[in-house]
């Protein structure tokens, strides 16, 4: 005699969790990004850095971790294989020697002149609501994250 499986109760089926839907995606983009990346020698993280620090010049690995969630254990690996790379450059700030700041180098900026992710935001299919997901989705972050602050600080 074979059982058929239960089913979840109403509602909760995996299709149903938005947090699902958001891992899912990353995942997603992750594969679409990969292709991109290993032609010219990148991992999705080594490029999400460099992209931060063509925003700004001279940022502490502590900003620059704040800034991609990373913590300094994580990042730390990251900077200096890009270093080793030539894409970026680290030192010491003078002004605090505990301070290490990090600039992308010539090479690293005519790396990213290229665009990378244009194609991505193209495959992503989402056309002319592409900036509204990714504002929506920045927001959806930035509420998760206060509210675990709050949680945190109480």
């Amino acid at each position: 005699m074979t059982r058929s499986p239960k089913s979840a109760p109403s509602g909760r089926k995996l299709s149903n969790f938005l947090c699902f839907a958001v891992y899912s995606a990353n995942l997603a983009f992750g594969r679409a990004y990969k292709p991109v990346l290993d032609a010219v020698g990148l991992t999705y993280t080594q490029y999400i850095a460099m992209v931060a620090l063509s925003e700004q010049d001279e940022q502490t690995v502590g900003v620059l971790g704040e800034k991609l969630f990373l913590e300094s254990n994580t990042l730390t690996p990251i900077l200096k294989k890009l270093e080793q790379m030539g894409y970026i450059r680290r030192h010491r700030d003078p002004a605090d020697e505990r301070q290490v700041r990090v600039s992308l180098t010539p090479s690293g900026r005519k790396l990213l002149d290229r665009d990378l992710g244009a194609q991505i935001v193209e495959a992503s299919g989402l056309g002319d609501d592409f900036p509204v997901v990714q504002k929506t989705v920045s927001q959806l972050r930035d509420n998760l994250l206060r509210v675990t602050q709050e949680v945190d600080e109480s």
